[in-house]
């Protein structure tokens, strides 16, 4: 069976070929796939998402956040948008990616997740198919930030199995740290051949030892019990700058750019910018692993 990822990769990379002439190509820019996940809710993996595509977006990159929450898609809502379409029209080919794409007043562009629909594993082999070759709309992104919904279902793991890094989101509540664990465990027996970058971010902590500690033990037993490595990113204070901004359904980095927590995502996402890309990681990847291709 002809793969469908490959295909689309050298279509792109053969653009300025024309009319049979062999003509030299660049190689092919290389999208940043980047997953936000947590092991449970409400500890602001939304949130950062969507501010983490505003700092990429004011260094001139060209972003998309996507919304895989298949089931409470909730990154339109932090924007103050009613989106008309989602992923679920895309997926039943009511709707062209190009179609549901909504450009916001920030500079970045969303993709509504598909409120309702279960699992992206009960498309048929024709509705995959359909559906990569409308991802390939998003594949002129430079950043595609993906927010998945909190937990271990098998849609996260297939967003974080297609991710170059996956960003684990905790605070320093004990259940929020258990969860995190809980995670990093399953990503790392479910995932064959784990090979991207994981990373840890600590939210809403009140001191840089604060979060250090929160790290320190993350690390620890993760390495020790789990033999995996996770890199610590950083952290975002406690702001009340935040919970203002959510009110107003506006991201903190525009309503207060130079709040604690704004200062903490960027210097994060300067961070995350002198990592380099894994190796056969991007979007050409995304469709493959998403959507288990050979």
């Amino acid at each position: 069976m002809e793969d469908q990822a490959e295909r689309l990769r050298e279509m792109m990379r053969n653009k300025n070929g024309a009319q049979g002439k062999s003509l030299p190509v660049k190689e092919a820019k290389k999208t940043r796939i980047i997953t936000i996940t947590s092991g449970k809710g409400g500890v602001g993996k939304t949130n950062m998402s969507v501010n983490m595509a505003l700092a990429y977006a004011r260094m001139g990159k060209k972003v998309v956040v996507m919304d895989a929450d298949l089931g409470l898609a909730n990154v339109n809502v932090m924007l103050n948008i009613v989106p008309k379409f989602n992923l679920y029209h895309v997926i039943r080919k009511q709707k062209t990616m190009k179609e549901i794409l909504i450009e916001t007043e920030y500079g970045i562009s969303i993709v509504a997740g598909a409120s309702g629909f279960s699992k992206i594993a009960n498309l048929s082999e024709t509705e995959r198919q359909d559906f990569i070759d409308e991802l390939d709309t998003l594949s002129n992104a430079d950043i595609i930030i993906i927010d998945t919904s909190a937990g271990v279902s098998s849609n996260v793991l297939d967003f974080i199995a297609a991710a170059d890094e996956a960003v684990i989101i905790t605070t320093p509540e004990p259940t929020a740290i258990t969860d995190a664990y809980g995670i990093i465990k399953i990503i790392s027996t479910e995932i064959d051949n784990l090979n991207m970058g994981l990373k840890l971010v600590v939210n809403r902590v009140k001191s840089v030892a604060e979060a250090k500690k929160v790290a320190d033990r993350m690390i620890s037993i993760t390495g020790q019990f789990l033999n995996v490595k996770v890199e610590y990113l950083g952290f975002i204070y406690d702001d009340q700058a935040v919970s203002h901004a959510v009110l107003r359904q506006r991201p903190f980095l525009v309503v207060d750019p130079k709040c604690r927590a704004s200062l903490c995502v960027q210097h994060i996402v300067g961070r995350m910018e002198k990592s380099e890309l894994r190796e056969g990681g991007g979007f050409g990847t995304l469709f493959k692993r998403v959507f288990g291709l050979s």
